[in-house]
Parts: structure tokens; sequence; C-alpha cells
């Protein structure tokens, strides 16, 4: 009778483990998400990446157009997809690899600000854009891809520009202003969140 609780216990520990297992969607839901953060007319051409069933990163198609886009990561929750131009890519695998060594966002940061500097990471020269579309867990269907009140900001790259060099300000004074983050970085950019219905009516 006392390996009761024992197997109670243990049955309490293989369940949590494949409750933790994260589902990942197929190949074509993770496309159809992904580029949902893209200019319509740049979803077709898109190169995306996305997850095996085994939780690898991979290309799940090659694109032939400038647009980089990227699948939800199943393990949390919510839809997060983005899409940017090709000459980020090397700055967002960076970012990618730095994370995952375990490093923090403010690790990150100086990491590549120094690798930028040493002409280890190329930037580009050029303003380039990425696009940034979410969605809440009660909005987002992993299964289908169906999602309902997506969001969708916009973000600007200008390495190394300042609040002067653009004459923005350094936050939003209005709902949907732009401003500029991160000045005077390797990573500066131009912020753009377009209100939303609350925002819109503060």
């Amino acid at each position: 009778m006392k390996a009761l609780p024992t197997l109670c216990i243990l049955q309490g520990l293989l369940t949590g483990a494949f409750a933790q297992t994260p589902v990942i969607p197929s190949s074509e839901v993770q496309i159809k998400t992904a580029v949902l953060a893209a200019p319509a007319d740049k979803r077709d051409g898109a190169t995306v990446y996305g997850y095996t069933t085994k939780n690898e990163f991979v290309v799940l198609r090659k694109g032939t157009n400038e647009m980089v886009c990227l699948a939800d990561d199943p393990t949390q929750k919510g839809l997060s997809v983005s899409c940017y131009h090709k000459d980020l890519d090397p700055f967002m695998e960076r970012g990618r690899v730095l994370k995952k060594e375990g490093k923090k966002p403010g690790e990150v940061l100086a990491v590549r600000e120094q690798e930028v500097k040493a002409k280890k990471l190329n930037m580009p020269e050029h303003p380039t854009t990425l696009f940034s579309y979410t969605a809440k867990d009660e909005d987002y269907t992993p299964a289908t891809g169906e999602v309902k009140n997506g969001y969708l900001r916009y973000v600007v790259y200008i390495p190394y520009a300042t609040a002067e060099s653009t004459g923005l300000p350094l936050k939003p004074e209005a709902p949907g202003m732009p401003w500029i983050m991160d000045p005077g970085t390797h990573r500066a950019h131009i912020m753009i969140n377009p209100p939303t219905p609350t925002t819109a009516s503060h």
C-alpha cells in the first residue's frame, strides 16, 4: 500500500513533463502565420525559419525576395512572429546564438556592439525594417494557424542614429508616434507602434 503515493507522484511528474512538451504546428501553419508580419506583396516570396517536430530551428522555406520571416516559438504562449529585411539576418542570427548560449538581453547588446565596432559583425549601412505581429494566447489556434485581433508594429533600424540626427523624440508623445530607441548604438532603431482601440481612447 505504501507504493501508491510514490506511484501517484511519478504519474504527476510524467503528466507535468508531457504537459510542458511544446506542440509544434505543421510547417504549413508555421509559414502561414509567420508571413502575417510581412507586407502582403512580400509574403509569397519570403524565406521562413521555423521548427521541426524535434523543435529544431531550421529554414522551412527558401524565399525569392528580400524578406526573412521567423515562425512563432512553440514554447511561448500566444503568437509572436516577425519579418525583416535579409540584410539584418547576420545581426538577428548572432542574437539567436547568444541567447541560446544563455546571454541576457544586456549582454547580447554589449557583445554585438563590440563585434560591430570590431567589424566582426556587419550591420546594414542603409535603413532596414522589421515587422512584428503578435496575438494573445486566447486569440491564436496553433493547430490551424487561425489568428484574431493580431497587432502589427514596425521597427526601422538605422545604426548609430540619434535623436539629433533624426529629429525623433526618445519616447512617443502620442499613440502611434514614431520615436528612436537605443540611439547612438549599432541597434538604434525607430519604433512605430500603431495605436490600439484602448490606447487611442486615452
